[in-house]
Parts: structure tokens; sequence; C-alpha cells
């Protein structure tokens, strides 16, 4: 018997952004470098070779977030027990609405996610680092 899925990941989105503060881009590029904000990249390791990468962001596989925000968890890292504002983003914008309500769920606190995701963020013409050379292909 196939399964009935009854929620789907618009719903699930759609819910997340409606607890979640959504950055637009520009938002997000006013806040860029700010030594009070960390911007979080969700995006595989793949993605960030492929794709590029935003300066100064912190890499943190979507699949590892709750346990590297959890202070109690022998994953945890210290990035995430800074009184800082955190701001999530992923390729496309849905993770990321999904890990910053998670995020916020857990306690962390002020969290964002960036409209659109890093798709969004390069295509604005906001800065970007390509992957050395060596790293490439």
């Amino acid at each position: 018997m196939p399964q009935t899925i009854t929620k789907g990941y618009k719903a699930l989105v759609a819910e997340a952004e409606s607890r979640i503060a959504t950055l637009s881009v520009e938002e997000a590029q006013a806040l860029h470098g700010s030594d009070a904000v960390v911007f979080v990249d969700l995006r595989d390791p793949r993605e960030l070779e492929r794709e590029g990468r935003m300066p100064g962001a912190f890499h943190c596989p979507r699949g590892m977030l709750e346990f590297w925000i959890d202070p109690e968890s022998p994953y945890a890292k210290p990035v995430f027990q800074q009184d800082k504002r955190f701001v999530f983003f992923c390729g496309g914008g849905w993770r990321s609405a999904l890990a910053a309500q998670a995020a916020q769920e857990m306690g962390l606190k002020p969290v964002a996610h960036v409209a659109g995701g890093f798709s969004a963020w390069k295509r604005a013409g906001a800065p970007v680092e390509t992957a050395p050379a060596d790293k490439k292909g």
C-alpha cells in the first residue's frame, strides 16, 4: 500500500516562514560582514564546490544542525553558543526556512533565513567566493 503524505514540503516551508523572520537578499547584504551576525550555509559540500560560497559564512550541513546547536550534544559547535544573530541560507530558501524554525524552537535567537537562498544571493550580484582551482572539477 503506498504512503499517503498529508502535509507536503510546500506546506511545511510555508508554516516555517509564518513563524520565523525572512530576509530579502538586500536585507541580508546589509547585515553581511557585521560582527553581530553569523551567516550559516546549510548546503552540502558538493553545492559549495559547484556554486561557490558566501564570504565569511559558517558551513553547517543541514543534517547536523540540531546536533551542532545543542551544547549538550557531543557534536556541539562553539559558534552556536555566541550571543549573535543567526541567518540561515541554503540553495533556494526551503531548507533554510525549516532549519531556522528548528533552531528557533531549540532556543537559538534571533534567527532568520534568506528568501531565495544562495541562488538569489548570487543572482543579485552579492559577494561570492569560488572553490580554489585544486578543488574544482
